[in-house]
């Protein structure tokens, strides 16, 4: 499976508040092993949920938008519903972990 590559992605507050419905804001490295093991199962989780908004951020030092979140560790998925954190998995282990992240980032809206 190909992955799209982490993005330096900088967003302002105001920014990701307007965004609207739900959205993945995914921090990590291209350089990070961890990141990489990942994928498989982050894709699998949020693959069903197609076209879904999923931003994958290069983070690091500098990076404002993963200090603006309080990352600490990659990768961290942060589930937003209308630009309000809803949900996060730190360096998920599974698709079901993500999954279960989604599921709770979705049913926000309702």
């Amino acid at each position: 499976m190909t992955t799209q590559a982490y993005a330096a992605i900088d967003l302002t507050s105001a920014e990701l508040q307007a965004l609207d419905g739900p959205t993945v804001v995914e921090f990590g490295s291209n350089a990070c092993g961890i990141c990489a093991a990942a994928q498989s199962d982050i894709g699998k989780a949020l693959q069903p949920h197609a076209p879904l908004r999923h931003l994958k951020v290069q983070d690091g030092s500098g990076r404002p938008m993963g200090r603006m979140f309080g990352v600490k560790l990659w990768p961290t998925l942060v589930f937003l519903q209308n630009g309000r954190e809803v949900a996060r998995v730190v360096r998920p282990r599974s698709s079901e972990e993500v999954r279960l992240a989604l599921e709770e980032a979705l049913a926000a809206t309702r």
